[in-house]
């Protein structure tokens, strides 16, 4: 049960940053040096994936169908 946290919150926090990158990113957040910088629309998606794929994991440890 311990272990499925660690999977969990930092799959949420990492999820939730690849988001606000990316539309940082696309310029859709702006007030921001990295606001409309094409590099961050790159590296978001890719950072809001493995959050995901994170997340999951932690999920399915959690309810213990991993088991």
């Amino acid at each position: 049960m311990v272990k499925a946290w660690i999977f969990l919150v930092p799959g949420v926090l990492l999820a939730l940053t690849g988001l606000v990158w990316t539309l940082q990113g696309l310029g859709v957040i702006g007030g921001s040096v990295m606001s409309g910088v094409t590099t961050w629309a790159v590296i978001g998606p890719i950072v809001l994936v493995v959050g995901l794929v994170l997340g999951f994991l932690g999920l399915r440890r959690l309810t213990g169908r991993d088991r």
